[in-house]
């Protein structure tokens, strides 16, 4: 056992990305080859695999994992390092190749997308210890909770993941995708009724379009919704979206991908350790990118508590 603590195990989403996962694996091999990296690839081959394989991965000594996918396999790997029971999930160190279609976490985090420059950041070793947001949320009248590593959405955001999801299950998700789902979600999705909560003080009631709470920035491939996010200060970033006119969203559209969307005056901002969403009636949650299930909506935060590669510049 004590053999793999040196050695990477690497988790790798073949369908992430459209298949790119499977089709720049070759390369990405053979520059973890070139870096002198050893490690032990593992296909995922269903949902929820990553999670399996980080936890066996864990129970087998490894104490390095690669993820070569996207968000959705970021998320699935991250609860598996709370699922164990062998080290803190903070004694694990872990890098993400992205090859995803949104690729939001590494946006904040500084890891480079370019292949061979995120594995030079793998071999310089930089790491960072980043905050993890954890939702208990409502699915099949049962209570259930998730680790969130990015950001997460409830009512509109979680409509357009769950246009998106059905794309991909009839495997017709193209480039523009989210873009389309976005735009057609926002001309047939009604404002609910909703409750917020922050540390306790209620400080929203009325008609919501969309919330987000995250620990990073950027969520819908490039959306910087939370700019003012920082990963490690130990608390949650919300954005709500109040109901808005496509209009305003037109001539404004520059603010949702240059950090400026608090000058949307439609959309307001929060910040506390523990968010607290009721609606009325229920509204879906996407967590980093994944339909769960719908309110009433508890998030907290285990401050720190993931170790992650980073780029040598990155700043926090």
């Amino acid at each position: 056992m004590a053999s793999q603590t040196h050695k990477w195990f690497v988790v790798v989403n073949p369908v992430a990305g459209r298949g790119r996962g499977l089709d720049d694996f070759p390369e990405i091999s053979k520059l973890l080859r070139e870096a002198e990296i050893d490690y032990e690839p593992a296909f995922t081959e269903h949902k929820y695999h990553a999670t399996e394989l980080a936890v066996a991965a864990v129970r087998q000594g490894y104490r390095r994992i690669i993820v070569v996918g996207g968000d959705g396999t970021l998320h699935e790997v991250v609860n598996g390092l709370f699922i164990q029971n062998e080290v803190r999930p903070d004694e694990v160190l872990l890098a993400v190749i992205a090859v995803g279609t949104g690729n939001d976490w590494v946006r904040t985090v500084g890891i480079p997308e370019r292949h061979r420059d995120a594995i030079r950041a793998i071999a310089e070793e930089c790491c960072f210890l980043q905050d993890v947001g954890v939702v208990s949320y409502e699915e099949s009248h049962y209570r259930q909770s998730r680790c969130m590593v990015n950001v997460a959405g409830a009512g509109f955001d979680a409509q357009v993941v769950r246009r998106v999801s059905h794309l991909q299950q009839k495997a017709r998700l193209r480039r523009w995708s989210y873009t389309w789902c976005l735009l057609r979600s926002f001309f047939g999705y009604k404002s609910t009724g909703v409750k917020v909560w922050v540390d306790d003080k209620l400080v929203y009631n009325d008609l919501l379009l969309s919330v987000a709470i995250g620990i990073c920035q950027y969520n819908g491939g490039g959306i910087r919704q939370l700019p003012e996010a920082v990963a490690d200060d130990g608390l949650l970033d919300v954005s709500l979206i109040r109901p808005i006119h496509f209009w305003h969203v037109l001539f404004r559209f520059k603010y949702l991908f240059n950090g400026g969307i608090y000058r949307i005056r439609h959309i307001l901002k929060e910040r506390g350790s523990r968010v607290r969403i009721e609606s009325s009636p229920e509204i879906p949650l996407e967590v980093d990118g994944e339909l769960l299930g719908e309110t009433p909506l508890e998030f907290t935060v285990r401050s720190r508590s993931i170790r992650i590669i980073v780029s040598r510049g990155f700043r926090g």
